[in-house]
């Protein structure tokens, strides 16, 4: 049984991290502007806006503890990861999450934080939040419904999603544990410690700047994992940004990903909003969901 951590109430902390790359202050300031006018104390990690000179936040010891300081302290409600990038794959063993099960609070983030959210949801059957990080709030869109969709989240309101239906879709309707990520993150926590089993579950995936040769070969590792074989649906994301070698790959990322589908049974969306791209909902990560995908529409709802 996955057990879902307190919502927020204003008032409440929430602690903002960079477990992984760097971001600067000012770029995280309306993300920390927008959380304040909604009602909430803001908590900002040593990590955000850092000295570091390299790609990364802090030294892995330093994002270890900033991650950890704010697990460990009961004022703070929820923890924002700031940006993803890269860099928690490098932590992650090192978290110690024994405070966390005792109290859970709510991890929120995608990308590079898909590991947080796979490792958690693997080891202690507690909820996380997929979704937009800091650098979603940097522009008048912040006030649109993919957004309010994070506030939604964040307050305890059940989430609903509807969107016409895709070409590529395969209808079909199944209830089951939401789980997913980032494609890349996910195929490379394969085998892992931090890997899910899928059995029975919603997946979903979305990915950005991947040749179109890679996202063909993390598909076949996912499905060589066994991750296919009794799935109870799946979710195709955006997949953004995609790069093609000087010999085209001759397959969209969708095509591609149709491809490797559609020898199994469970029903399949595509083009939801979520991924690297301003339309991003924020999707709760082990809670149950129910699937719809009819001939004209889909909806997605707690």
């Amino acid at each position: 049984m996955v057990r879902i951590p307190p919502y927020l109430q204003k008032g409440d902390t929430i602690g903002l991290v960079c477990p992984a790359g760097y971001m600067s202050l000012d770029k995280a300031q309306s993300c920390i502007n927008t959380l304040q006018e909604w009602g909430y104390a803001i908590k900002t990690g040593k990590t955000v806006g850092s000295d570091s000179q390299n790609y990364f936040s802090g030294t892995d010891k330093e994002r270890l503890e900033d991650f950890q300081q704010m697990l460990d302290d009961d004022d703070v409600k929820a923890i924002l990861c700031a940006r993803g990038g890269y860099g928690t794959g490098r932590i992650i063993d090192s978290i110690d999450f024994k405070n966390f099960q005792k109290s859970p609070k709510w991890i929120i983030g995608f990308s590079d934080i898909t590991i947080l959210h796979s490792h958690i949801y693997s080891h202690y059957k507690i909820a996380s939040l997929h979704a937009p990080m800091a650098a979603a709030f940097n522009s008048e869109e912040y006030a649109d419904g993919f957004l309010q969709s994070f506030r939604n989240a964040l307050e305890g309101r059940k989430l609903k999603y509807q969107m016409s239906a895709h070409e590529l879709n395969k209808k079909g309707e199944i209830i089951g544990e939401l789980f997913g990520g980032n494609l890349a993150l996910l195929a490379h926590l394969a085998g892992t410690s931090s890997d899910v089993k899928t059995k029975g579950k919603i997946l979903f995936l979305e990915d950005t700047g991947e040749y179109l040769y890679n996202i063909d070969r993390m598909l076949y590792q996912l499905s060589r994992a066994g991750k296919f074989d009794k799935l109870g649906g799946l979710i195709v994301g955006s997949f953004s940004e995609n790069k093609d070698t000087e010999r085209p790959f001759g397959k969209s990322a969708y095509e591609i990903i149709h491809d490797m589908v559609k020898r199994y049974d469970f029903p399949v969306c595509f083009n939801f909003p979520v991924g690297h791209v301003k339309e991003n909902y924020s999707l709760k990560i082990g809670v149950g969901h129910k699937l719809k995908i009819g001939k004209n529409k889909v909806i997605l709802e707690e």
